[in-house]
């Protein structure tokens, strides 16, 4: 062994995170010199503790030269390694391109490190004591690394490789010793893998695996309850009831002949989108940016993530493809012989921001948007009403929607008594989102107060287009308002949606796809309906050629139709609207189109839910 007694491997550990830190030092010259450089006095450094330990043991000629230089080494891409990733919290989360050079020197050293441990593990086992646990740590960090850059790019392949390295440390246990050292810490790391695992997991829909891993992570919660006197039971018994309350989110299930629950995709196929007939005049803008914002009090949600936005997240994302076996490395030069293939659109994830940090996004988006671009503001909020009468009807006297709860905070001081003159610090007006549309701006507001972004001004002519949800639901609809909004499910899932209306919460496999088919069909109607309408407004046709905010349009229209026909919805409050507004006869009271519901509605068996004296005779 490389310490001759316990004395001496703690006197190493110490002498060796003493040394990282001398040489990283801000009062180190040698901290600004080259990466060479460095090495060299890191090497220099640890030469001088190895002898020191190995005199004191009288064993210094024990340990081969390569062997010493193989832990110095390992020891030098550690620290790298965890210096790299520490500064990633120190990155900007906003802009697209400052981060990815660092990034990409991150991977670089993990991708060392990992092979370097593969490559000497007798070595390191024997001579540095390294313990799986360790080694579970180095892959839980390149799993967080790819995962983070997948939010970072909305690149779907990422998360393909962050799941390899997780459930590589799953198979192969790596964390499997830790509960047997009386370490709370090092359990705890072992909770968090678990936490960051199940996050991958969902967003990749491996709901068997989650449902796996959520017993697992019950079971090690409860065995480091019971050894550990901890003030964070709690926080973790929350973790176990959001991801259950996430995982049944959905209210309806397609079953296999088994009764095995069918796990479904909402990802956009090469299907999903109807196609473009030849000859249709449409606009060249594609979807190049999206801020999913979410604020919903009460709604299900797991790790800053609610149903409403994990929903509209996958209704802009395609289908995930596998990256190459080996491990790649993100940041760096894509070859130039790769098919080309058009990426997802680049999303921010928004969980209750502050007014200034909401603002502070979309200035970032707004300022890198490309020409020809497209982009999309979605808010999943509570409603702000205005609070009295106004003599003006600007575009702030009409509300708008509330994206952080912690309304009565303002820097950090509580405020007891707000004067009603006053307007809500932290409601987004749809005044506050004029300045965007010098830039074409497609805006989602699923909300109890969505109509004040009906009252619009386009300003400077660009395309902007807002898709409004009810602001009310028929009561036996509004017990599941926890589990997701019904606008956004319709704009995600519309299958499922209009399953859930008609009274159905289970289906055969065989249907479900039968349905869907017949779906896809109605939804070519719907863009045929757009594209010769001859009295729609040319913003919905300009955005009508980039396939993500072509199929929300579709969606949106169809879920409009089956409101309008479905019985119990019978309020105008309880129809989605539209900026600008849409020809009705056209579209969401289409004759046509309302025969494919009916039609949808018989292959269902749950055609006396709707009504039929708005069809016309055929």
């Amino acid at each position: 062994m490389l310490c001759t007694n316990n004395n001496s491997l703690y006197l190493f550990c110490f002498l060796l995170f003493f040394i990282q830190y001398s040489i990283r030092g801000s009062g180190d010259s040698r901290y600004s010199q080259s990466q060479g450089e460095r090495y060299q006095h890191f090497t220099e450094k640890t030469e001088f503790a190895l002898k020191e330990i190995m005199s004191s043991g009288g064993a210094e000629d024990d340990i081969p030269q390569g062997e010493r230089k193989t832990v110095t080494d390992f020891c030098y891409l550690l620290d790298k390694s965890k210096q790299l990733f520490n500064g990633l919290r120190d990155l900007p989360q906003y802009g697209q391109k400052q981060w990815q050079s660092y990034f990409g020197r991150t991977f670089d050293v993990y991708t060392k490190l990992w092979k370097f441990q593969q490559q000497h593990r007798q070595v390191l086992d024997n001579r540095y004591g390294l313990k799986r646990w360790q080694i579970g740590e180095i892959a839980s960090k390149i799993g967080q690394l790819y995962y983070h850059y997948y939010l970072r790019t909305s690149e779907t392949s990422y998360l393909n490789e962050a799941f390899s390295f997780y459930s590589a440390i799953r198979q192969r246990s790596y964390y499997s010793q830790v509960n047997k050292e009386d370490r709370p810490e090092l359990v705890v790391k072992k909770l968090r893998y678990y936490a960051r695992f199940i996050v991958v997991c969902l967003l990749l829909n491996k709901m068997d695996v989650v449902k796996d891993l959520v017993k697992e992570l019950s079971d090690e919660i409860e065995d480091y309850t019971h050894r550990f006197n901890t003030e964070d039971q709690v926080e973790w018994n929350l973790v176990l009831q959001e991801v259950a309350a996430f995982i049944e989110a959905d209210p309806v299930m397609v079953l296999n002949d088994d009764n095995t629950i069918v796990i479904t995709s909402n990802r956009l196929a090469e299907t999903g989108a109807p196609l473009l007939e030849q000859g249709m005049i449409v606009g060249q803008l594609s979807l190049a940016d999206a801020l999913i914002i979410g604020n919903c009090n009460n709604q299900v949600k797991f790790s800053e993530l609610t149903v409403d936005m994990f929903r509209m997240l996958q209704a802009l994302e395609r289908e995930p493809m596998n990256l190459a076996s080996q491990m790649n490395k993100p940041g760096m030069q894509e070859s130039a012989d790769k098919p080309t293939r058009r990426e997802n659109p680049h999303k921010y994830l928004l969980y209750k921001p502050t007014f200034s940090q909401l603002y502070t996004f979309l200035a970032a988006s707004f300022k890198e948007l490309p020409a020809n671009s497209v982009l999309l503001i979605y808010l999943s909020a509570t409603g702000v009403f205005p609070t009295g009468r106004s003599d003006s009807e600007g575009p702030y006297d009409f509300g708008g929607v509330l994206t952080n709860s912690n309304r009565d905070i303002i820097n950090g001081d509580a405020i007891h008594k707000r004067n009603q003159s006053h307007k809500e610090m932290h409601c987004l007006h749809p005044g506050d989102l004029y300045p965007f549309t010098r830039k074409p701006l497609f805006i989602i507001v699923d909300s109890s107060n969505s109509v004040a972004y009906k009252n619009f001004t386009n300003l400077f002519g660009q395309p902007l287009v807002c898709l409004l949800s009810p602001t009310a639901y028929p009561k036996a609809l509004q017990d599941q308002s926890q589990r997701g909004s019904l606008f956004t499910l319709f704009l995600n899932n519309p299958l499922m949606a209009f399953l859930f209306v008609s009274g159905l919460s289970s289906m055969r496999r065989g249907l479900w796809e039968k349905c869907q088919e017949y779906l896809r069909k109605i939804n070519r109607d719907i863009a045929q309906l757009l594209t010769h309408s001859r009295s729609i407004d040319q913003a919905f046709l300009q955005f009508f050629g980039d396939e993500f905010l072509r199929l929300l349009l579709t969606r949106f229209i169809f879920c409009s139709a089956t409101m309008r026909m479905h019985k119990i919805f019978r309020e105008t409050r309880n129809y989605p609207e539209s900026y600008p507004q849409l020809p009705r006869d056209e579209t969401v009271e289409n004759p046509h189109l309302q025969k494919h519901i009916l039609e949808l509605a018989s292959i269902l068996d749950v055609r006396n839910v709707f009504f039929e004296n708005t069809i016309d005779d055929y």
